[in-house]
């Protein structure tokens, strides 16, 4: 949609392949700007969450580069809403957080203990390869074995699939699939609500019940 003499670049990022390195995308847009273009860095959800914006923007800010910023839908938001899962709800989930599911190389590990208390949501950006872990460290850190979880691939697209289990079956679950980012990971008894709620289906939906539903 933009315009057609504007010149595209592309800087998508998957799993251990990125097309520009972060760095070099931060000194492309100075390097642009500085040419006197008007330079648009359009990202997938909201700059903010998971998406870097801070990094860019300091960069610009370094150089004296006038910018604005336009919030967008995070991918939380946009993939639990077409999921028919609640972030949050009265009867099921006081707080929701936000964490990734792909930590930096050499970097500290998530704090499991808070992210396993019991009435919250937990969304797991980027977490497709570390679902195994991801479950059985909230397991091990006395997250009920039965709680709820969920995979959105794809989420809000005509391809969109959402896997429904909990922490003890989704790994599995996500093995005997094809499955492949982007994805998005949800944990909590909210996650329950989707066979009620779920009104998005542009295809067969893979689940397996959960007790007691």
């Amino acid at each position: 949609m933009v315009r057609r003499d504007a010149e595209k670049i592309y800087a998508g990022k998957a799993s251990s392949d990125h097309a520009i390195p972060q760095e070099s995308i931060n000194q492309l847009l100075v390097r642009l700007a500085k040419e006197g273009k008007r330079v648009l860095r359009l990202k997938g959800g909201d700059p903010f969450i998971f998406g870097r914006g801070g990094e860019e923007l300091a960069e610009l800010i370094d150089e004296n580069i006038e910018f604005q910023v336009v919030p967008g839908i995070t991918a939380a938001s946009g993939c639990a809403s077409y999921a028919g899962i609640p972030l949050t709800h009265r009867d099921h989930s006081q707080a929701c957080i936000f964490v990734t599911g792909h930590r930096r190389e050499g970097g500290e590990d998530l704090n499991w203990e808070m992210l396993s208390h019991a009435n919250q949501t937990v969304v797991f950006y980027m977490g497709l390869e570390n679902i195994e872990r991801i479950c059985s460290s909230m397991k091990a850190h006395g997250r009920a074995a039965t709680t709820p979880a969920a995979l959105v691939e794809k989420g809000t697209t005509s391809e969109q699939r959402v896997f429904v289990g909990d922490l003890d079956s989704l790994p599995g679950i996500i093995a005997e699939n094809e499955v492949r980012a982007p994805t998005l990971i949800l944990v909590g008894e909210v996650v329950a609500l989707h066979k009620r709620l779920g009104w998005y289906k542009p295809g067969q939906e893979i689940k397996r019940p959960l007790p007691g539903l």
